[in-house]
């Protein structure tokens, strides 16, 4: 290969496309993004500006201006930033004001994770996964998830904003949630994540060695 590797990986909230990713990029000695804490760090970020979710332009002004390096904030994990970044991301212009720094990442070889990375971020992206797992599953994740962040939840209500999210993510107008058509499935509902990253790597192999 005569060019920086890249790997995209796609899916669900909660299906543990995150995980496999930073296992992955350290199997190849790559560098990882979590796409999705850009968003969620936007969406912080404009809480803390007191813009409205709704108000895409404004978003976008404040999207332009991120500081990459509070992505390791834990607040972003929080169930409230998971909710607003879903609701900030559905506006174009915060898309577009991400896209570059996207790109330029993947630029130097690296594994990239979220939503339309092998779609509209990297679309000839040497190999690309979709991830996902049953809801049910998925939210029993992220339920267990917020507990262990001390946040006041129930199971029914992770699951209902997770379904919501899933809605919002697949039919919003730009970029939404689906597999690339050269994106290989790999569902994760009955996976220790041990069995994922196993699988996912062999799944990467094989389409290397195919295009090698």
């Amino acid at each position: 290969m005569t060019h920086p590797l890249n790997i995209a990986i796609d899916g669900t909230f909660s299906s543990g496309k995150g995980t496999l990713s930073r296992r992955i990029a350290a199997h190849y000695g790559l560098a990882c993004l979590d796409t999705g804490k850009l968003y969620r760090a936007v969406a912080r970020d404009v809480l803390a500006a007191g813009v409205s979710l709704a108000e895409g332009e404004q978003a976008a002004v404040i999207a332009a201006q991120i500081d990459p390096s509070t992505l390791d904030d834990p607040y972003l994990k929080s169930g409230e930033i998971g909710a607003a970044a879903s609701k900030v991301s559905v506006h174009p212009p915060v898309r577009a004001a991400l896209l570059a720094f996207q790109r330029d990442f993947a630029a130097k070889g690296a594994v990239l994770d979220g939503r339309d990375i092998g779609t509209v971020i990297c679309p000839d992206a040497d190999a690309k996964l979709f991830v996902t797992a049953d809801p049910e599953v998925r939210a029993e994740r992220r339920y267990q998830e917020l507990l262990g962040y001390g946040e006041d939840v129930t199971l029914a209500g992770v699951l209902s904003d997770l379904t919501e999210r899933d809605h919002r993510d697949m039919n919003r107008r730009v970029a939404p949630l689906k597999p690339a058509v050269d994106a290989h499935l790999l569902d994760t509902t009955d996976l220790s994540i041990e069995r994922a990253v196993s699988t996912a790597i062999r799944m990467i192999d094989a389409v290397l060695d195919a295009n090698a």
